[in-house]
C-alpha cells in the first residue's frame, strides 16, 4: 500500500525532543520515508502533556497516531510524560518510541513495563529508526480507507 492509493489523513506524529540538533536530524530522516505525515515537535514535557490533553494553546491539537519521546526533558521529564500518557484512557494504546541518551537500565525497564514499541539509545542507527517508523506506519494505515477494498 502506498500513499497514492489511500484515502484519509496524514499520520499524526508527536515528537518530543529538547535537542535542536537531534530534532533536525530526525525530522530530516522522516521526510525521506515516503510516509504521508504531519509532525508536531515540542521541546518539553509540560507542552507535550498540554498538547495531549488539548489544553491552553493546544485546544485544537490533533490526536497523535505515534509519539516519539525523549526521556530527558525540561519542565516535566519524559519519564513522567510516559507514565501519564499510559495512565490516560485515551492514550493507553498509543504507539510510543522512546529515543534517549539514557543508558540507565532502570529507564529501559520502566519503559518496557509501560509497553513502549521500542527504546532507542542516542546516537542510534538512522536506518533502524526509519525501519521502525515504516513498520509502525503499517499498523496506522490499516485504519485508512483503501479504494476498491
Amino acid at each position: 500500500m502506498t500513499p497514492d492509493n489511500t484515502v484519509g489523513r496524514p499520520m499524526e506524529i508527536l515528537f518530543i525532543e529538547d535537542s535542536l540538533t537531534f530534532a533536525r536530524i530526525a525530522i530530516a530522516a522522516m521526510k525521506g520515508t515516503g510516509i504521508v505525515h504531519r509532525l508536531t515537535w515540542l521541546a518539553d514535557g509540560e507542552s507535550a502533556l498540554a498538547f495531549l490533553h488539548r489544553q491552553k494553546q493546544f485546544a485544537q491539537a490533533p490526536r497523535p497516531d505515534l509519539m516519539l519521546l525523549d526521556l530527558t526533558l525540561p519542565a516535566i521529564d519524559g519519564r513522567e510524560v510516559l507514565r501519564r500518557t499510559r495512565a490516560s484512557d485515551e492514550y493507553r494504546n498509543l504507539p510510543i518510541v522512546v529515543m534517549t541518551a539514557s543508558t540507565d537500565e532502570s529507564d529501559h525497564a520502566e519503559a518496557e513495563k509501560l509497553d513502549v514499541q521500542d527504546y532507542l539509545v542516542k546516537p542510534f542507527d538512522i536506518a533502524r529508526f526509519l525501519d521502525l517508523i515504516q513498520t509502525l506506519s503499517r499498523y496506522w494505515k490499516q485504519d485508512l480507507i483503501v479504494p476498491g477494498a
